[in-house]
């Protein structure tokens, strides 16, 4: 059982590496240090938390609205279906839940957290670098095993669909993502199953006021009441990942005895193109030259609040020497796993291998 130590991060708080496993014994150690060890890692688990997921803006949609997406990680949490929440068993890592546009008219869905960042069922598989022709086979590899309802083959092609299923796998192809977590309880994360899996899971997106931002506060605030809100002075009202970000970063601060701490997963090399940083509403206008001229000339004193908004309250400095995220928290507990079967495979950290060469059609996204 690996005995998982959080990496504190935010100021007051000492930094060690995330994922750091203490149950290496020393050549040198006593037989009894030995067992005094054994013992300790036999009985600490790894601590259940809930984990935003604030992640950068890539692609022709993202140069337009470089507010990125929002996501949440749930570590202790794991799902039978995209919709469907359970406690995971020995073995899981946990899901990523969030929302999504235009899939299979859904409010959210849930998705393990290896096949969300790489598209692929085990960590033997994720590739080390790839080309875009690569993360296309490999996304599409893995919706034809395991999400032909949700995003099944088009119906005039019978190849791979178009639209935004692509948000659901492969996201560390596509951007790097910065976490920010804190500690939950057994008895959160069996309430946040109980309201979410009988809640009316029909989506209704919109880009302004129902955003995956928004549901990312909702999920954060079940957890944390008043935890994360809007800032109506730098992103106008509108629901931001940053301002997800600054909310519960600034709520960890208040609340050490949560163990908040972040960490960051980072694009996966290759010649996809590379992400660029989140930016609030009232900071994407400032620094795009495209938006903020013609605001200057048409309307300065808008240009002048707009920059008053962004220096008082919309700016976040990410954390230096964020430990880089490492698959290996997994699940251990009591609950006997089930058996293997085809859609669901027990997760074992391994080396990585090359991805396949062969070429299909990529889609780019928010």
């Amino acid at each position: 059982m690996p005995f998982t130590v959080k990496t504190p991060v935010f100021p007051g708080n000492f930094a060690i590496p995330n994922n750091f496993t203490a149950n290496r014994i020393q050549p040198s150690m006593r037989p009894t240090k030995i067992l005094a060890a054994i013992l300790l890692c036999l009985a600490t688990a790894a601590h259940a938390s809930v984990a935003l997921l604030m992640e950068e803006p890539y692609g022709a949609f993202g140069a337009m609205n470089p507010t990125g997406h929002a996501a949440i990680y749930l570590n202790h949490i794991c799902a039978d279906s995209p919709t469907q929440l359970r406690p995971c068993h020995d073995g899981e890592f946990g899901v990523v839940i969030s929302r999504y546009h235009k899939v299979d008219h859904l409010d959210w869905i849930a998705i393990p957290i290896v096949p969300y960042l790489y598209a692929v069922d085990n960590t033997a598989d994720i590739p080390t670098s790839v080309t875009k022709e690569q993360v296309a086979q490999i996304r599409d590899a893995y919706r034809k095993q395991h999400l032909e309802d949700l995003a099944p083959d088009d119906p005039k092609t019978g190849g791979t669909p178009k639209g935004e299923w692509t948000q659901l796998v492969g996201s560390a192809y596509d951007r790097s993502i910065h976490g920010f977590q804190i500690d939950t309880t057994p008895e959160q994360d069996a309430r946040f199953i109980a309201i979410f899996n009988d809640r009316k899971n029909v989506g209704h997106f919109n880009l302004l006021f129902h955003n995956c931002a928004d549901f990312s506060k909702l999920v954060l605030n079940t957890y944390e009441p008043h935890a994360v809100h809007r800032n109506f002075i730098a992103d106008a009202g509108i629901t931001t990942p940053k301002q997800d970000a600054r909310s519960w970063v600034a709520y960890g601060k208040k609340h050490p005895e949560l163990n908040p701490s972040a960490f960051i997963i980072r694009q996966i090399p290759g010649t996809m193109p590379r992400s660029h940083p989140d930016d609030g509403v009232a900071e994407s206008l400032i620094k795009s030259k495209k938006y903020v001229l013609p605001l200057t000339i048409l309307a300065p004193e808008v240009t002048g609040g707009v920059v008053v908004a962004y220096l008082v309250d919309g700016r976040m400095k990410l954390p230096k020497g964020t430990p880089v995220f490492n698959i290996g928290d997994e699940e251990t507990t009591d609950t006997p796993a089930p058996s293997p079967t085809p859609d669901r495979q027990p997760l074992t950290p391994t080396p990585p291998a090359p991805a396949p060469e062969s070429p299909a059609p990529a889609s780019p996204s928010e």
